[in-house]
């Protein structure tokens, strides 16, 4: 099993990480496409190939097809998403934020699964790239559509987890050279 996999491949001193990977995978109460849906998307996001290789596999066999592609999708609008609105938002000339963005975003429109699947993996990936702004926008958007604070912190836990684990394999695989 690729978690497994990965948690073999933590160091001892990341013991934390081995249990938190196998808590919120293992024991999410997320349905099954919002749990891989955000496992998935946060995995492109932490940008570690380790990650990405043993998730992904799992990812895929457990969810649709529009699923798959949808969560992909999640994670590519949101690295472009998270670097504009976190600059525009850190940047101390308020005029940028009346400027129009000019950037193609239709997949957040018509993503090819619930709207609120696709709204809990844009959270995700945005607590991976710490975008404030997305965050908010994506949380009021979540709780709008009735979706509970519980459910909300479930995937960016998932987010923390699965990102700690990319940054400690990356930071362990330079270590080791």
């Amino acid at each position: 099993m690729a978690l497994d996999e990965l948690k073999s491949a933590l160091p001892d001193y990341a013991k934390d990480l081995k249990l938190n990977l196998g808590s919120v995978i293992g024991n999410s109460e997320l349905p099954q496409q919002q749990l891989w849906g955000t496992v998935l998307a946060c995995a492109i996001a932490s940008r570690s190939p380790k990650v990405l290789a043993e998730l992904e596999p799992e990812a895929k066999s457990n969810l649709k097809p529009e699923a798959y592609t949808a969560a992909k999708a999640a994670a590519a609008i949101m690295a472009m998403n998270n670097v504009f609105y976190r600059t525009r938002h850190l940047l101390s000339d308020p005029e940028y934020g009346t400027m129009r963005a000019g950037l193609r975003m239709n997949v957040i429109g018509n993503p090819g699964v619930d709207k609120v699947d696709f709204e809990l993996w844009s959270l995700a990936v945005s607590a991976v790239n710490g975008c404030g702004m997305c965050l908010d926008s994506h949380e009021q958007v979540l709780r709008k559509a009735g979706v509970e604070r519980d459910t909300i912190q479930e995937a960016f836990k998932i987010a923390a987890v699965i990102e700690a684990v990319g940054a400690t394999l990356e930071a362990e695989a330079v270590i080791a050279e």
